[in-house]
């Protein structure tokens, strides 16, 4: 049995490492994955776009929840607790509210 770990080379592309702005994420899932569509809303817009999908396998899925979790109890360990809106449990009102008053042209 080989107890030698491998490193993983991964490659990040210029386009990839700008990243995608998302500000709703909505997940549902299946008995085989973890479906996460990250979508962007637009104060004034009708409509608001997936931005980009990532399908998990459900034990993927656990351990992104799991960094998730990690990575969130060092960022406030650091930074503070991140407070929600009292009664969200997380989740978002709706409609978004941006604030101040609707677009004009």
């Amino acid at each position: 049995m080989n107890d030698k770990v491998n490193p993983i080379n991964i490659e990040l592309s210029d386009e990839v490492a700008q990243g995608i702005y998302s500000n709703l994420a909505i997940i549902t899932h299946s008995s085989s994955e973890f479906i996460i569509d990250f979508v962007r809303i637009m104060p004034g817009m009708p409509k608001a776009q997936v931005k980009t999908r990532v399908i998990l396998t459900p034990d993927h899925a656990k351990r992104l929840l799991l960094a998730l979790q990690d990575n969130m109890a060092k960022f406030e360990a650091n930074m503070g607790t991140i407070k929600l809106p009292e009664g969200s449990e997380g989740m978002p009102p709706f409609p978004m509210n941006f604030g101040g008053k609707g677009g004009e042209a």
